[in-house]
């Protein structure tokens, strides 16, 4: 018997996920693809698209094979390759000077068909990408001329070729496994975010780049295409000396801000009177861009910002702190892995996104830790809109982990220079690459979500290398964010959190570890499991502790609390990472069960647990010299 969400269960077959996926850039033209597509697996030797009678069945996009709610629930394997078809014919009038093809993610590497004409592909299963798919349309589609559902809009068909070697390469995979178990959960595969299409101007806004302060935002706009003539597209600078981009920025319908810009070009906009984004608070400025030339609009995009900044620094006592606009604030969270029991990598819906956002926040946490996963675009959107700060894991790859690094450190085994790639299977040169590679994109991506606080590239060690490195790297991409550069061990010194994860013994804030200057969080802990019968994944249990019944898990998890984590925090602990926010497979550690029916300690309680641990923080005894 499949375990199910309540979104799972009522889940619309004819209306998945259909909310605009992309909300930081938000235009009128949208064709959602989502539902389902025909699909097949084949040998990976195989180029050539199936036949008409060669595919298998349906499967229900954008759910991954192996998800319950796909339909197909089938493993695919590395030596295997998984074939998507889909036929539309566009809507009459949809077509304009270009047409777009957007996928959320796909794992882990495509190629993608358009009326059998090759138009690209991707490598990586976590970022999004979208092709240029004009030139392969057949004529007359989605022309204004036409008449929807007549000869005169011909049929288009989509073609995906899916290859997903998952943990057996370098590639980056997150906690995926084909031999799952433990802590590594089911491997998934294939279209796992929205797929759609678009339709936009020769030359297009691309991106929005908006970085936020406590009094004003900088807007970049850049841009994507050509100009009618011109030999090639852009490179997110400016095109013409015609073009100005027209910034808005309004708060409840009303205009606060505007500006007049160069694409490409930096520009300070100033907003009077403005009201900060706290989790509290969180307040969210609306930002519409009109892309003009001559005076005429080519273009046009709404997005959102929220007035806010992050870093580190002293409180009244000494301590290093988090800071939140300048102030100390301590961030009370929980690891968030989300995985889901129907839909893997796939919420069911977008009430089930938010849903665990809100569910986080009515416990009283501040912080989730979205654990070696990339969402959605619209998790993060939620995020900032409910209030909900994030620190953001990068996506770990490499060879197999040797228990030396990956494990034994957990029981207090010394910690290794990430400079030895070998021991951390990173021998690969490009994976190493690749990782450097995805971490820009990353940042590209997620820049803009006001809620991000923390980038965390590597965690326990798992496909590490040069983390000092990469800290480095990601200030230069983003230097309005703090950094956790080795979450729970192998410190290289670097960023500026000491991260550490404590499960088998009682945590001790050391001294030691107050003099460095950077924040002290505990950015792992807890993990008591409690079984809570028919709503398990399978008969197994994993977690650090475990209990029998709810008031033994209520009473450990108060002693754990006011014990150990109150005093830590009292004498300069700055953060905290329980794990975790739901169960997952075999780990029964959440607070959550996996399916979501049930909330295993009371909300009460825990909540008022976090408070004291914000009163410890605001009133923090001088540092022990």
């Amino acid at each position: 018997m499949t375990l199910t969400t309540p979104w799972g269960a009522d889940l619309d077959p004819d209306a998945v996920l259909q909310e605009y996926p992309r909300p930081q850039l938000v235009r009128d033209s949208y064709l959602n693809l989502n539902g389902y597509w025909q699909y097949t697996i084949t040998s990976a030797r195989r180029e050539l698209a199936p036949a008409e009678d060669e595919w298998d069945g349906r499967i229900l996009v954008p759910f991954s094979p192996e998800a319950p709610l796909s339909g197909v629930n089938r493993q695919l394997q590395p030596q295997q390759v998984l074939w998507y078809r889909r036929t539309l014919r566009l809507p009459a009038g949809f077509a304009g000077e270009r047409v777009l093809l957007h996928f959320g993610a796909v794992d882990q590497s495509c190629t993608v068909t358009v009326n059998g004409i090759d138009v690209g592909g991707h490598d990586g299963g976590y970022l999004p990408f979208s092709l240029d798919v004009t030139a392969a349309l057949r004529s007359g589609a989605g022309d204004a001329a036409a008449v929807e559902g007549s000869a005169e809009e011909p049929e288009q068909e989509i073609v995906v070729r899916v290859r997903d070697i998952s943990n057996t390469g370098y590639a980056s995979r997150g906690k995926q496994t084909l031999d799952r178990g433990g802590i590594w959960y089911t491997a998934q595969s294939g279209i796992w975010q929205t797929v759609w299409l678009e339709s936009v101007p020769c030359i297009s806004i691309s991106q929005l780049v908006l970085v936020p302060s406590l009094d004003s935002v900088a807007v970049t706009v850049l841009l994507d295409g050509e100009p009618a003539g011109a030999g090639g597209p852009s490179s997110g600078g400016p095109v013409t000396a015609e073009l100005q981009a027209v910034i808005t920025v309004s708060a409840g319908g009303r205009t606060v801000a505007d500006a007049v810009v160069v694409p490409g070009t930096p520009a300070q906009i100033p907003v009077p009177d403005p009201q900060l984004w706290t989790p509290e608070d969180p307040f969210l400025y609306d930002v519409t861009v009109q892309l003009q030339a001559a005076g005429e609009t080519v273009d046009s995009v709404r997005s959102y910002t929220g007035l806010r900044t992050f870093g580190t620094g002293p409180d009244a006592a000494g301590h290093t702190r988090l800071l939140l606009n300048g102030r100390p604030y301590f961030h009370a969270g929980l690891l968030d892995q989300g995985y889901w029991p129907d839909g893997l990598y796939t919420a069911p819906s977008d009430e089930a996104l938010a849903y665990d956002i809100q569910a986080a926040k009515d416990l009283g946490f501040t912080l989730l830790r979205k654990h070696i996963k990339i969402e959605p675009l619209r998790w993060y959107y939620h995020c900032d809109r409910l209030g909900m700060l994030v620190w953001q894991d990068l996506v770990n790859g490499g060879r197999p982990y040797r228990p030396a690094i990956a494990d034994a450190p957990a029981v207090g085994a010394r910690h290794h220079d990430d400079g030895d790639y070998k021991a951390f299977g990173r021998a690969d040169t490009q994976g190493r690459e690749d990782f450097r590679t995805e971490l820009r994109g990353t940042v590209d991506l997620l820049r803009n979500a006001a809620s991000i606080a923390v980038w965390v590239p590597f965690n326990e060690g798992w496909g590490q290398f040069d983390a000092n490195a990469a800290a480095d790297l990601l200030r230069g991409l983003d230097p309005t964010r703090s950094i956790d550069h080795a979450s729970g061990w192998h410190d290289q010194g670097g960023g500026d959190l000491k991260s550490v994860h404590v499960y088998f013994v009682p945590f001790k804030l050391h001294r030691g570890w107050l003099k460095d200057g950077r924040a002290v969080v505990l950015s792992e802990y807890g993990g008591y499991s409690l079984r809570v019968p028919g709503h398990t994944f399978n008969d197994k249990e994993f977690g650090y502790r475990r209990f029998k019944t709810p008031d033994a898990l209520l009473k450990a998890y108060v002693k754990l609390h006011r014990k150990q984590i109150e005093p830590a925090v009292a004498r300069g602990l700055a953060a905290t990472v329980y794990t975790q926010l739901t169960d997952v497979e075999d780990e029964v550690n959440g607070l959550l069960t996996y399916d979501r029916r049930v909330v295993k300690i009371d909300a009460g309680t825990v909540r008022g647990l976090n408070a004291r641990l914000v009163a410890a923080a605001a009133s923090a005894a001088p540092p022990i010299r």
